[in-house]
């Protein structure tokens, strides 16, 4: 009977760490994730700008410590670009999270299962 207690606390707790590493992921991405979108309404604010220039206009490129002069037809497509990749980067992130929320929500189910376990061979062995 002792071993049947220790196993099912054991696997209690293996159940409750894995839940833990979850949380921990899904922090780590709503951590990157707000990171491209601040990305992306960055990279937003600068197309929306570029649009607004004259074809002739003169736009520069900041490349380390200098500012290189740039095509602006160059510019745009460089920020089109980012943009589409920032985008695809949310989506993929956006999808993980939805993935990891229901592995959550089933080691969460898991846990609760192990829990009732344990409450009942404790009932029952106060009988």
């Amino acid at each position: 009977m002792a071993a049947t207690v220790r196993e099912l606390q054991q696997q209690l707790e293996a159940e409750v760490n894995a839940l833990r590493s979850m949380e921990k992921d899904i922090t780590r991405n709503h951590k990157v994730r707000r990171q491209y979108t601040l990305q992306l309404n960055e990279n937003e604010m600068v197309q929306k700008e570029l649009d607004l220039l004259e074809e002739d206009a003169k736009v520069f490129k900041l490349i380390g410590p200098v500012l290189v002069p740039q095509d602006l037809a160059e510019a745009k497509a460089n920020v089109a670009k980012r943009l589409e990749y920032i985008s695809s980067e949310v989506k993929r992130l956006e999808g993980a999270l939805k993935q990891l929320e229901q592995k959550q929500g089933l080691k969460q189910q898991d846990i609760m299962q192990a829990q009732r376990k344990l409450q009942a061979f404790h009932a029952q062995r106060r009988q």
